[in-house]
């Protein structure tokens, strides 16, 4: 089995990307477009760990390294519901860095998670996020522009990503990206719910 190396990503959000997309289309023919809705678990009192749920599958991906402007996540964990009480204690809430709540199943549906864990919890959000995803390759790099609903809220999404820093970069001046703010998912998500600030 090969060994999976970790790209180095930069993403950024707007409402509309303009001359961004302009420039994407014009560069590459898009290969792939992907519908999906996923739900978010943000954290109050976390911003390196970021859990989504998609297809009643649990991915928890963790910042580990920040490079020349972008950053690299590492998977830390990955669960299918129905998830055990203890895998939900153990490995699942240390992502949120919040006290782990009674747990009074030994097993948890996904709804049920939502509903009398997640949900209950001062410190968490549950959002739900419906993606339209259009990939296309620029410089090398795996690249997108995808429009986003965030608990109904619009926006739009582009990212570049490789394991290569430098073919990044050049694919991000390409597409005249180099003065947009990198903000990974979790991030963007806690600004458009109000966990954490819009920046000044």
């Amino acid at each position: 089995m090969s060994k999976i190396i970790p790209r180095y990503e930069f993403r950024t959000f707007a409402q509309n990307f303009g001359l961004v997309e302009t420039r994407m289309r014009q560069l590459a023919n898009c290969e792939m477009i992907r519908e999906s809705a996923e739900i978010y678990i943000v954290s109050a009192a976390n911003n390196e760990n970021n859990t989504k749920i998609r297809d009643d599958k649990m991915d928890i991906k963790e910042l580990v390294e920040h490079k020349q402007g972008l950053e690299r996540w590492n998977p830390r964990m990955k669960g299918e519901f129905p998830m055990s009480a203890a895998t939900i204690q153990t490995d699942v809430f240390p992502a949120f860095s919040v006290d782990v709540p009674v747990l009074k199943r030994d097993t948890y549906a996904l709804d049920q998670y939502l509903n009398e864990v997640i949900k209950p919890h001062p410190q968490l959000l549950d959002v739900q996020v419906f993606k339209r995803r259009f990939a296309f390759t620029v410089n090398g790099c795996i690249t997108e522009i995808a429009h986003l609903l965030v608990n109904g809220a619009a926006i739009q999404t582009v990212a570049v990503e490789l394991e290569d820093v430098d073919a990044v970069l050049e694919a991000m001046a390409m597409l005249g990206l180099t003065a947009y703010e990198n903000v990974n998912y979790l991030l963007a998500i806690k600004r458009i719910t109000s966990l954490a600030p819009l920046p000044a």
